[in-house]
């Protein structure tokens, strides 16, 4: 059976009954996991196993695994400081930032993988133009050069391991003030001012991008339908003028910025319409049923060799992870992030 385009949740920590007959359907792609499904690792590793256990090839697994306050999994796994930590250590020492973004992105997917969690949603590309408060230090930084070069070191790193990445938001949240998860999402800008928030997906795109997920905003001037509905921002510019190859994933429609377009089912079908490989359905188990109804049939072969190709490998087990020199300097590295380096001023 192969891959579908819809990634659901779960409620708990292990496989409810109707969630397990939702995963058998040939509709769904995977599971995006959050905290409520996390108790603590041999937990984490029974529940992984019993979602790929459902089908073969297995289903994906996968979470947002950001660092700071977007950080699903803890203890044992590294606490993560936010992505902007490597911003403030690029403006006092850039090669020692592009170091330890490239172990940022090794270490969070090593873990992971170690779990058997093939995906995480990450890294943020957005600009922090100090407007998206949902964004803050979520971003790496405020320049489109230092979040190039920090995006393209943290991919390397996550690549090492054996984890694909997604970029996210695209175009970009970084314009829209409200947060698209509570109220719709505008960004007024004319599309030759967005120049710089594009600019890290051209430079992802140009060395090795797997996945990009799209968000919920609205650009009137070029678009009034949010992104992720949208065929002008999906088709015409992130496929054909960006020439981007890999995975396009909505971000999650239950979100209210969402709502514009109509019903769940609806929604998964507009996406999908636009150019999306991948819908993400969370925190509405209700709506499913409706939504598998309305993928019935569906199929994309396209899609779904994106989608294979996001499947971890090259996976270590937790202690020989642990007890590895990688993983020491790592997690050093990534550690001593947390400490925000002083500028020094000249004079």
């Amino acid at each position: 059976m192969s891959l579908g385009p819809l990634m659901i949740d779960l409620r708990g920590t292990s496989i409810d009954d109707d969630e397990l007959r939702w995963l058998a359907s040939p509709a769904i792609c995977g599971v995006i996991l959050f905290s409520r499904n996390f108790e603590n690792g041999e937990q984490l590793k029974r529940l992984v196993s019993s979602i790929h256990d459902v089908r073969d090839p297995p289903l994906l697994v996968a979470v947002d695994q950001e660092g700071g306050r977007v950080q699903r999994f803890v203890d044992p796994f590294t606490r993560l400081p936010p992505l902007r930590a490597l911003g403030h250590l690029y403006d006092v020492d850039v090669s020692r930032a592009l170091t330890s973004a490239r172990a940022f992105g090794w270490l969070m997917a090593a873990e992971l993988l170690a779990f058997g969690v093939d995906l995480s949603f990450a890294p943020v590309v957005d600009l922090d133009r100090g407007l998206a408060e949902v964004i803050g230090d979520r971003a790496f930084h405020s320049s489109a050069t230092a979040v190039c070069q920090l995006a393209s070191a943290f991919a390397a790193g996550a690549h090492d391991a054996g984890m694909a990445i997604t970029a996210k938001h695209f175009p970009t949240h970084a314009g829209a003030i409200c947060d698209s998860h509570t109220e719709p999402a505008v960004d007024p800008r004319k599309f030759i001012d967005l120049w710089d928030d594009l600019q890290p997906y051209r430079h992802l795109i140009n060395g090795r991008l797997d996945a990009v997920m799209v968000a919920h905003v609205s650009f009137p001037d070029v678009d009034p339908i949010p992104a992720s509905f949208s065929p002008w921002w999906l088709t015409e510019q992130l496929r054909g003028q960006l020439d981007f190859g890999g995975a396009i994933i909505s971000d999650d429609i239950s979100m209210i910025a969402a709502e514009t377009v109509g019903s769940y089912a609806e929604r998964v079908q507009a996406a999908l319409a636009a150019g999306c490989d991948m819908v993400l359905l969370c925190n509405a188990p209700d709506e499913i049923p409706a939504v598998l109804d309305a993928l019935n049939g569906y199929s994309n072969p396209v899609s779904q060799l994106h989608l294979m190709r996001l499947h971890g490998r090259g996976v270590k087990d937790w202690d020989t992870l642990r007890a590895s020199s990688e993983w020491i300097e790592a997690q050093e590295r990534v550690r001593s992030l947390s400490a925000r380096p002083e500028i020094k001023l000249e004079g």
